[in-house]
């Protein structure tokens, strides 16, 4: 016969992992797919390059600490956000136990402020594709980040954020490349992206030393980004 549950919640008989936030920062920096990481300046890893983040504080939505952390190691405010995943090895960190929540933002390399907090000594802009030896599981939650990103670039706009302002169909696709890791083809890509509403002309067009200006455009910030799930370039 099954015990009656306990009619009062008793704090004490659980013990409590911490929670933190880690956040990923892509940025397309010289034709490369880039992410901002930190040096630690604290054990553990002392001097080892890590996912810039830190501990969620009482009271505090996971999103508001993504948002905190991001503007106190970047300067970076304002910028597409997302959940990430939950990371929660019990031996991910050898101070506690402690689960991770990850956000990846996407960024233009002109919007980032290199302003490490009070545990970094310095950050710096690393290739997605050559990473240096990292701190905790920070090279698997890249390595996820990158799949995930790779998969929403297959049916959203979210390769946008990456860009300027103001940007060329060439400067698009080529970031959409970079991130994808193989070439599309041209005219059908244009056909997709202008035929998609996310794009506005702006009427003025980049200088060039060669050929005609090419026409620049601006992210439609109020168009559905979402595709209804399908691929939008294969």
């Amino acid at each position: 016969m099954a015990s009656n549950p306990p009619s009062e919640y008793t704090r004490n008989r659980h013990r409590y992992p911490a929670v933190t936030v880690d956040i990923i920062i892509f940025a397309l920096v010289e034709d490369d797919l880039n992410v901002l990481l930190v040096r630690r300046r604290y054990a553990p890893f002392a001097g080892m390059w890590a996912i810039p983040g830190g501990f969620l504080e009482i009271g505090e939505s996971l999103e508001e600490a993504a948002i905190r952390e991001l503007e106190e190691e970047t300067g970076v405010t304002g910028v597409y956000m997302e959940q990430l995943y939950t990371f929660g090895d019990p031996e991910r960190d050898p101070r506690m136990r402690v689960i991770t929540v990850a956000y990846f933002a996407l960024v233009s390399i002109d919007a980032v402020q290199h302003r490490p907090g009070d545990d970094a000594s310095e950050t710096r802009w690393f290739s997605i594709f050559q990473l240096p030896q990292l701190a905790f599981d920070h090279r698997r939650i890249l390595e996820y980040a990158l799949t995930r990103l790779r998969n929403k670039l297959e049916y959203s706009a979210v390769g946008l954020q990456l860009l300027p302002d103001y940007f060329t169909l060439t400067e698009l696709q080529n970031a959409y490349e970079v991130v994808l890791g193989h070439q599309l083809d041209k005219r059908n890509f244009r056909r997709k992206v202008l035929a998609s509403g996310i794009l506005e002309e702006t009427g003025r067009r980049k200088k060039s030393t060669e050929g005609r200006p090419a026409m620049l455009y601006l992210y439609r910030r109020n168009a559905v980004t979402e595709f209804k799930k399908r691929r939008l370039f294969p």
